[in-house]
């Protein structure tokens, strides 16, 4: 099963420990399933990880380590433009749709409520559901 985790999903595995987002994050280190990531993902990790009210509450080095167990999964390059017809309504979610068609992902996991993600339900092959649905259904 490859399984794509958005950003805010990952994030949420450092915030708050025991949650869906850590117990996700965790079973992928168990090898539970295969994480599709992309570079364009690690450097959006590294970039949103500097901003002021994330460095409160996330030291460095937390983000440096999930970065560095990151490069584990498959990590897909340079993305392709998504093709005609699908339309998402925050372009900063674009390359996570284009990794869910590249990447062959059978989920994309997001926390993200008003981005649009869910409610398009599904893209290609992958299914697109919150943490809780994800562990409900897989874990």
């Amino acid at each position: 099963m490859r399984v794509i985790l958005d950003t805010n999903v990952l994030l949420g595995a450092l915030i708050s420990p025991h949650g869906p987002p850590d117990t996700i994050y965790r079973a992928w280190r168990a090898a539970k399933f295969d994480l599709v990531t992309s570079t364009a993902q690690l450097d959006e990790l590294r970039r949103v990880s500097r901003y002021p009210k994330l460095k409160t509450i996330l030291p460095a080095h937390r983000i440096g380590t999930m970065v560095n167990n990151m490069q584990r999964a498959v990590v897909l390059g340079v993305l392709p433009p998504l093709p005609d017809g699908v339309d998402v309504s925050d372009r900063n979610d674009a390359f996570l749709l284009a990794m869910a068609l590249t990447g062959e992902a059978d989920y994309l996991v997001t926390g993200d409520r008003r981005a649009g993600l869910l409610q398009l339900g599904k893209l290609g092959r992958a299914r697109i559901v919150t943490p809780a649905v994800f562990c409900a259904e897989t874990l």
